[in-house]
């Protein structure tokens, strides 16, 4: 089931890019219906005659209801039905199908407009669906990492952290049942999650799973390395123009921003600004932010300041996962 909230998901770009397809259809169907009418007009001439007798009936039956004559519908359907039935019998006779004027919508639903009514078709939420999946970065590997497919036989009973005294296997169940839970209350909680620990023990798994869950209900979700990100912010930053393209729109408007490997980029000065005012300007719209990093907490306040531990400290959801490296494990027992 689609949650309602779907359409608050798009950006104003990404809505803008979908009904521009919309518009695309519409226009290669009055294109398509006008090249059939000037093929058959150089069959015959009795079509546009006929189509001038219906627009001359409906001018003078409209004229006559503006003059008060109640009576003015009476028989206008059946003279216009027998006009279009002559239309029809003619087109056939040319060997052509009686609707050939009217080549079929993609959806019939909604007549290719996105809406039936003031409701959203079906189609126009699908729509809404493949863009964000397609936006994401995230599309091909989401069919093997999700919830469903996440497997607890890899966190080990015997090893535990000692200043929490929790197991891994514990740490594990705890952090998916954390990012179950802010899936499911994503659309009436403002909540934002960081996932850190040791290489290689689920933490990008995981931030995937919670990514499918949110993009298979609509909702705009966008993927980035920590090195793919802080690229972006500093072509932004040093474009001349200054002007924000619909990518750094997008990093501060979609409803989740995946943030993985934090630290594994080159860090610096940059790098720990433009941090800050990513994760604090998402605080500020109430936009959700998913972390995940190598680094533990003295690893992050002390390569990007006190300024962003305090705000991850504050404002975000603390997951710690460790453990043995589950790539190394699943190679050892012939699984990749």
């Amino acid at each position: 089931m689609l949650q309602k909230g779907i359409f608050m998901a798009l950006t104003n770009t990404q809505y803008d890019e979908i009904m521009r397809s919309y518009q695309e259809k519409q226009l290669k169907r009055q294109h398509l219906i006008a090249s059939r009418r000037a093929e058959v007009a150089e069959r015959t001439s009795e079509l546009s005659g006929i189509d001038r007798e219906i627009a001359s009936v409906s001018v003078a039956r409209a004229r006559e209801l503006l003059s008060g004559n109640s009576g003015a519908l009476r028989g206008y359907k059946e003279q216009i039905a027998a006009l279009s039935a002559k239309k029809s019998g003619i087109l056939r006779s040319l060997g052509y199908p009686a609707d050939y004027f009217d080549p079929p919508y993609d959806c019939p639903d909604c007549q290719d407009t996105g809406y039936i009514g003031n409701q959203k078709c079906h189609c126009l939420k699908q729509a809404c669906i493949d863009l964000v999946y397609r936006q994401s970065n995230l599309s091909g590997r989401l069919k093997e990492e999700n919830f469903d497919s996440f497997s607890f036989d890899w966190y080990d009973d015997g090893i535990t952290d000692p200043l929490l005294n929790i197991s891994s296997l514990a740490a594990a169940r705890n952090a998916w049942a954390a990012c179950r839970r802010f899936t499911e209350q994503f659309d009436t909680s403002f909540e934002n999650i960081l996932l850190f620990g040791d290489t290689g023990v689920g933490k990008t798994f995981l931030s995937n799973c919670i990514a499918k869950e949110l993009l298979d209900t609509g909702h705009s979700v966008i993927y980035f390395s920590a090195g793919q990100l802080f690229d972006l912010l500093a072509e932004h930053a040093f474009r001349k123009n200054g002007n924000a393209g619909p990518d750094i729109k997008n990093i501060y408007e979609c409803d989740l921003l995946i943030i993985d490997d934090l630290g594994t980029e080159l860090s610096n000065a940059f790098s720990a600004s433009q941090l800050f005012t990513c994760i604090n300007e998402r605080i500020l719209r109430q936009k959700s932010t998913l972390i995940s990093s190598n680094l533990d907490l003295n690893g992050i306040s002390s390569i990007y300041s006190e300024r962003v531990y305090s705000r991850i400290t504050s404002n975000y959801i603390l997951l710690h996962l460790f453990g043995r490296d589950i790539r190394v494990q699943k190679r050892l027992a012939g699984k990749q």
